[in-house]
């Protein structure tokens, strides 16, 4: 069930839980998120980064839109952290049903201009748009591009900017990095922070950089507001750790050896965070 994220999240934002969005850079990956949510029962978001459009292609998504159509779980494909207009239209026209402008980077009205432009764009064609304001940390190379200082949303400019933005959600700076966190950096999340957002804003929230931070802490953040959180590096780090433990066996070379137990640790991690978001069995109310 092919949907935009503005129809999926507002499920999500009036039931009080948070859908997952998944990033997935092959189709294996892609096929595994997608047995591991409806065997769940769970909404999802297929996350694609504008780095990861590279390198699948944007043929793939002919398949992943085809796939989502015969599946009785509500999905969206969502551009994750678009840069600029030329890959927001690029999204568009390859068949992303959401995309996000990412303008965190930008002074504040800089940021409201160009996500107004976004939706401009994007609603005329039934595309739904997120916003970002503040900025999520990184914590290596390997992660999405994030900032070095964490700038934390102000729940009154968190108001200003959706009215007159318009984005359909909005990503907000509790505290959370891209990436896995190294050693002796620790995670805290803002909690009472996104309580007085939540109060200002009634477009569903995001929290970015969801992988490797405290299962309670995440959980918390679903039960004060947040209804989409973003796992990226949890599912790639069970698939690729899981590969290269396969690979030690040097006789292996057919993908159908060696990528389903990826695949599968993959699915494992994927579950515990459907569960931990409070989506799972949330089909039945779409």
């Amino acid at each position: 069930m092919l949907m935009n994220m503005k129809e999926l999240l507002k499920v999500a934002n009036e039931n009080n839980f948070a859908v997952p969005a998944f990033n997935i850079a092959d189709y294996a990956m892609f096929n595994g998120i997608m047995e591991i949510c409806e065997e769940a029962k769970a909404p999802v978001i297929i996350a694609i980064h504008p780095d990861e459009l590279e390198h699948v292609g944007v043929d793939l998504l002919k398949a992943i839109r085809e796939k989502i159509y015969k599946s009785f779980v509500p999905a969206c494909i969502h551009l994750d952290h678009g840069a600029n207009m030329d890959q927001i239209i690029l999204a568009i026209q390859s068949g992303y049903t959401s995309v996000m402008i990412d303008g965190s980077s930008l002074p504040f009205e800089e940021n409201i201009a160009i996500c107004k432009k976004t939706v401009e764009i994007a609603h005329a064609v039934n595309v739904s748009v997120e916003g970002e304001l503040g900025t999520i940390g990184s914590t290596d190379k390997e992660a999405e591009a994030g900032a070095n200082q964490i700038i934390y949303t102000n729940p009154d400019d968190a108001a200003k900017f959706v009215q007159q933005s318009g984005v359909d959600t909005l990503a907000i700076a509790i505290g959370t990095s891209h990436g896995i966190y190294p050693k002796g950096m620790k995670p805290e999340l803002k909690l009472d922070l996104l309580k007085e957002i939540k109060a200002n804003v009634s477009i569903p929230l995001v929290l970015h950089g969801g992988s490797n931070n405290p299962d309670d802490e995440i959980g918390e953040s679903v039960v004060r507001g947040i209804n989409k959180i973003n796992i990226s590096s949890d599912i790639k780090v069970a698939y690729y750790d899981k590969m290269r433990k396969v690979l030690k066996d040097e006789s292996l070379r057919e993908p159908g050896s060696i990528q389903p137990p990826c695949v599968h640790a993959m699915k494992e991690v994927a579950l515990h965070k459907i569960k931990l978001f409070q989506a799972e069995d949330k089909v039945r109310l779409y």
